[in-house]
């Protein structure tokens, strides 16, 4: 069966790679009937902590990507956690010494730090020397170190990249255990993912160099070495790595900015994996039904947010009105423009006027708000205010003298239709002049659509004050 993890470390949020991997760790194992299992990495007892790690479950459970095991309490399942495994690792570091392949180091800081000093000024890699391999056991402080082969190659197969050659003979021991016997990175992940059984290990290509040195692990200890796939990382526009400066980079970012969880699996997806190279939209069952290790591919994934955007405006816009309603009322009551006595049918009207244009949740205050409340004249309003000064008197009676007739949406366009034509004035500036000083924007609903849901009342009353 196919067994794969998630493996993150509970350092800080939940970031757009961290995401993408496990998304690809999910897929993989629905799509082949497998165990998807989640382990936060938190041997690093400094940095982690438990917030982070409630951050990290609150993003997954957003996303909606369950795990299928772990020693959960009411009946849910996990995560595992590594700092209660440490009796595990401490087992197999001791089978390790007493086998001889591997061997206490009393090297110190300082005389590690001259043998980096003395590679630097030679221009070669560093490599420990290996000078404690035969040291005899001395009563003083020791960090735990691997017997590394120091001949032939280590081969990995990658689902992605082919097989991958590391000479040995540029690995050095490097350390499993640390003076205060707490085990090393690269030790407990090639002990969990034997012991969990984990068939296939999915991440990012960053991971690709820690790859050899988990690999002599698992020989050592007479472990079946998993298959491995490294998938791109993802990068901005400029094509760096990706980070805060191309803008929101956490799951619980996108959440609060309003996107949508399937719209975001979805452009998460697409971050170095591709069905074809036409379609692009998928539902998570699509998905799961044509996600394939094959189809992901080696060079950097291209990230840019507008993409966010224009998938999460195509799942806004197939939304039921009242799930959509449902979702926008939140961010309504922030901004204190509604309450609870709010008229549901007049929010649902609004939110039904704005569908189609909005990118997130979250602008939903922003495009409504002169429905709730008279505004300023943005900067591009006010423009069109200042370029039709000659005649803004003029068009604003024509306008007034309308309403006082109908807010009907249809009777009022044609109303002002024939009042334009009848006096000449140029559709373009009728309608902007009448949008800005009825909205204080130049973009929007229709019109005809504003007039009617302001009313009479709130429409002469905005007029008036330009008049």
């Amino acid at each position: 069966m196919v067994r794969v993890r998630f493996a993150p470390s509970p350092t800080g949020y939940l970031h757009i790679g961290g995401a993408r991997t496990a998304l690809f760790n999910w897929l993989f194992a629905r799509k082949n009937n497998g165990k998807f299992i989640l382990r936060i990495e938190d041997t690093d007892k400094e940095r982690s902590t438990e917030e982070s790690v409630k951050v990290i479950l609150d993003s997954l459970k957003w996303m909606g990507l369950d795990w299928d095991e772990g020693p959960g309490k009411d009946g849910e399942f996990g995560p595992y956690f590594q700092s209660q495994r440490e009796g595990v690792y401490t087992e197999y570091i001791e089978q390790l010494l007493d086998e001889g392949k591997a061997y206490p180091c009393y090297c110190t800081k300082e005389e590690l730090d001259a043998e980096r000093e003395q590679a630097k000024k030679e221009k070669r890699p560093y490599k420990y020397s290996g000078k404690c391999r035969n040291a005899g056991e001395k009563d003083k402080p020791y960090t735990v170190r691997l017997r590394v082969e120091q001949e032939g190659e280590t081969v990995v197969k990658d689902l992605i990249r082919g097989d991958v050659s590391f000479k040995n003979e540029v690995l050095d021991d490097f350390i499993i255990a640390r003076a205060d016997a707490s085990p090393i990175y690269n030790f407990v992940v090639a002990v969990d993912d034997a012991l969990m059984k984990i068939t296939h290990v999915i991440r990012g290509e960053d991971h690709l160099s820690n790859t050899p040195k988990q690999a002599q692990v698992y020989k050592a200890l007479g472990f079946p070495v998993p298959e491995f796939a490294h998938i791109p990382l993802i990068l901005g526009p400029d094509k760096s790595r990706l980070s805060k400066r191309h803008g929101a980079t956490s799951v619980g970012e996108y959440e609060k900015m309003g996107i949508l969880p399937d719209a975001f699996v979805n452009a998460l997806a697409l971050l170095g994996w591709a069905y074809d190279d036409k379609t692009e939209k998928f539902s998570r069952e699509e998905l799961i039904k044509y996600f394939d290790l094959s189809r992901v591919h080696k060079s950097g994934a291209m990230y840019d947010i507008n993409k966010m955007y224009h998938f999460n405006g195509i799942y806004i816009r197939e939304m039921d009105i009242d799930k959509l309603v449902e979702l926008c009322v939140p961010y309504l009551k922030e901004t204190g423009f509604i309450d609870d006595k709010t008229d549901p049918e007049y929010i649902k009207h609004i939110v039904s006027l704005e569908q189609e244009k909005l990118k997130t949740l979250s602008e939903i205050a922003e495009s409504t708000v002169y429905f709730f409340k008279e505004v300023e004249a943005d900067e591009k309003a006010a423009k069109v205010l200042e370029k039709n000064k000659d005649n803004l008197v003029k068009i604003l009676e024509l306008l007034k003298a309308a309403i006082n007739k109908t807010v009907n949406k249809e009777e009022i366009e044609k109303e002002i239709r024939e009042n334009m034509e009848k006096e000449g004035i140029k559709p373009k500036a009728y309608m902007h002049v009448a949008r800005a000083v009825l909205s204080g924007r130049t973009t929007g609903p229709g019109l005809f659509d504003i007039i009617e849901t302001l009313g009479k009342s709130t429409c002469l009353k905005r007029i008036g004050k330009h008049i």
